[in-house]
């Protein structure tokens, strides 16, 4: 659960608070509350697959249905950034957050697999991919140009949290409510009230915000056509292929081993990720990010391969934490290096892309693992994704990762000879941070 995109450079709103004000202030903690409630609010989508299983689908099923909501979502992001260009963040974002809601609705009428569990995951899809994109424009736009980088990164802790939360909520709902077709409308109800209360605080973070519509700019397909960042972008379809491996089948994996939940790995993922990302912050500065990038790529394949030999549900913390450094270093590499292809006044295209990419790896991943679980099984799929990230890691190595990171690092270094208080310049992302 990591989408979320840097704010176009010409999106701008008037800042609720002064440049001069402390950046932790009651604007970004209700922005912070409001983050942890929506990846809350996901991760307890978790057993989604268990959801299509009551309705006597397969895992093939199931991936072919997620695969709809992120093919959906991959096309509502390509005129997203424009479109928070010309209405402004607020009518976007109150848009997305209703457009989930109504995903949220449709599941909880779902009694069979037909056409309207295909819409409600595509209404869910897209509009939780515009809340977070829509999210971090706004919070870009409250605090000074050069705390923009530190501001994204404060807040991404939040979804470690709500991806904990989540997890464990979800499993306690369903080990104490009869599994049935009345637990899963409450689980989805659930949700929903959560996203309620997520647009509350949207309606009153947005309150009386003005927008300026900026001049015309270049075609989009013109943009990323000539800034393309290159085989950065097949590291991000791998990413996207490994969180449906978590995200999309880890569920029916679990319930079919006997153990008691998943809430035991996404608690030691939520731990791991946040723990590497505070003690790593500085790695692009000290091994580069392109060295972040194999050794996330190694962590996460090793935690997939050593899923299929767990016996017990407390062995589930062993992956979770190879899996959880592997995203703590992954994902600010990836949409760094993404990002930084564009200059900065298209930095919220560049990172709009790279997430883009990630999402198309969980559509094109999800419904090949489970035709995979379907007809050969769970460790062979565990295996398969382990291995094609090792692939993927070698492919990387062998091509952009001969390039080198200089430029980065001459920017590191002039950034730390001028910097006054240490803040990393804001034109450059080196942490987005968020999940």
């Amino acid at each position: 659960n990591d989408m979320i995109s840097a704010a176009p450079a010409s999106s701008i709103q008037t800042p609720l608070e002064q440049p001069t004000a402390s950046i932790y202030n009651k604007t970004f903690w209700l922005c912070y509350l409001a983050n942890a409630l929506l990846v809350t609010a996901n991760a307890m989508t978790f057993h989604f697959v268990d959801f299509v299983h009551f309705l006597k689908g397969n895992d093939q099923i199931t991936g072919t249905i997620m695969s709809v909501g992120l093919i959906a979502a991959i096309v509502a992001r390509l005129p997203l950034g424009r479109y928070i260009d010309l209405l402004g963040t607020q009518r976007i974002w109150v848009g997305c957050s209703f457009s989930f809601l109504f995903g949220c609705v449709g599941m909880v009428y779902v009694t069979d697999i037909n056409w309207q569990i295909y819409v409600a995951r595509m209404m869910y899809a897209v509009g939780i991919a515009g809340m977070f994109t829509a999210a971090i424009v706004f919070i870009q736009n409250q605090v000074p140009a050069e705390r923009r980088t530190e501001v994204i990164g404060s807040l991404g802790s939040s979804g470690f949290i709500g991806m904990a939360a989540g997890s464990l909520f979800a499993d306690l709902v369903l080990y104490l409510v009869p599994i049935n077709c009345g637990v899963y409308s409450l689980l989805f109800s659930m949700v929903g009230m959560v996203g309620m209360a997520y647009l509350g605080i949207v309606f009153y973070l947005t309150r009386g915000i003005s927008h300026e519509k900026p001049h015309e700019s270049l075609p989009v397909i013109k943009l990323i056509l000539r800034y393309w960042p290159g085989m950065v972008l097949l590291v991000a379809i791998m990413m996207g292929g490994n969180m449906a491996v978590t995200g999309g089948f880890l569920a029916s994996y679990v319930k079919a081993r006997g153990f008691i939940g998943i809430a035991p790995f996404f608690f030691g993922y939520a731990v791991s990720a946040f723990t590497f990302r505070i003690l790593t912050r500085h790695w692009g500065r000290i091994i580069g990010r392109h060295r972040m990038i194999l050794c996330g790529l190694a962590g996460q394949a090793i935690g997939h391969f050593a899923l299929p030999f767990l016996t017990e549900s407390w062995q589930l913390l062993l992956p979770s934490i190879a899996c959880g450094f592997g995203h703590a270093l992954l994902f600010p590499a990836v949409v760094s290096l993404g990002a930084g292809a564009f200059p900065p006044r298209y930095r919220g295209l560049g990172t709009t892309l790279i997430l883009g990419f990630s999402e198309l790896g969980f559509a094109i991943f999800a419904p090949i693992l489970g035709t995979i679980i379907d007809h050969i099984g769970f460790q062979t799929m565990f295996f398969t994704s382990s291995i094609l990230t090792v692939i993927v890691a070698i492919t990387y190595q062998l091509t952009a990762a001969k390039i080198g990171d200089h430029e980065q690092q001459q920017k590191e270094d002039s950034n730390s000879k001028t910097s006054t208080d240490g803040i990393i310049d804001s034109e450059e992302i080196e942490d987005p941070a968020m999940v």
